[in-house]
């Protein structure tokens, strides 16, 4: 029996093979691991190209800004007179005695022109960046498209006239409230990209049935201060 155990094998000690164990389990699943979790390049791509959206929609929102409260400001004059010359409420209202001078409406003409080419650019950005670009250019073609039928309307025979000018009302209107659905879409667009509040609504036209700005302060909130969107 002596001679049985002495030449029996002496196992390892179970320490050392768990050990010897986990070493090589950690040298395999350390290098697949590492390619399990790193992105593909399908992926890393992916993610670039939604950081160039994301920085090329904020450029796009600041130039879309400064465009429309550049042609708000020059259409607030124009549209003051417009306004005045056939007005929504004729009873409320009365429009001047005879037609628009044709200085006023050449001058009307030009600017509303200038606007239609200003926002006829429409550079692809998001959805939400494209639907107010695509509200402010529909609503300076609708109020260009007013303007000239008044002035077709001045043309005609002073009993033919009224069925004529009711239509221009009725496209100076619809432009009004579209340039007012494009100004709250984009007032919310600066909010989300950080910018704050940012108002480009016509303050001319009272009584269009356009959508009113918010009471909130342009630019981004103080510190502390209440936020409306």
């Amino acid at each position: 029996m002596a001679s049985q155990r002495a030449g029996a094998a002496s196992p390892a000690p179970r320490p050392v093979a768990l050990l010897i164990t986990a070493l090589v389990a950690a040298l395999i699943a350390g290098p697949i691991g590492y390619l399990i979790g790193r992105p593909d390049a399908g992926q890393v791509a992916i993610a670039d190209m939604q950081e160039a959206d994301a920085k090329r929609d904020v450029q796009q929102i600041g130039e879309l800004t400064a465009s429309a409260r550049k042609t708000a400001e020059e259409l607030n004059p124009v549209l003051s007179g417009v306004v005045a010359a056939f007005p929504k409420d004729p009873a409320a209202n009365p429009r001047p005695a005879g037609p628009a001078p044709l200085g006023d409406l050449a001058e009307w003409q030009r600017v509303l022109q200038q606007a239609v080419a200003r926002h006829a650019d429409t550079p692809s950005g998001t959805t939400a960046t494209n639907v107010a670009r695509g509200g402010f250019r529909s609503a300076v073609n609708t109020l260009a498209a007013a303007v000239d039928t008044y002035a077709a309307a001045e043309k005609l025979p002073a009993d033919a006239r009224q069925p004529i000018i009711d239509l221009a009302t009725r496209q100076r209107s619809a432009g009004i409230a579209m340039w007012s659905v494009a100004a709250t879409q984009l007032d919310q667009l600066n909010i989300d990209a950080g910018n704050g509040h940012q108002h480009v609504y016509l303050s001319s036209t009272p009584g269009e049935g356009a959508i009113s700005p918010d009471g909130v302060p342009e630019g981004p909130p103080q510190s502390g201060a209440p936020t409306r969107s």
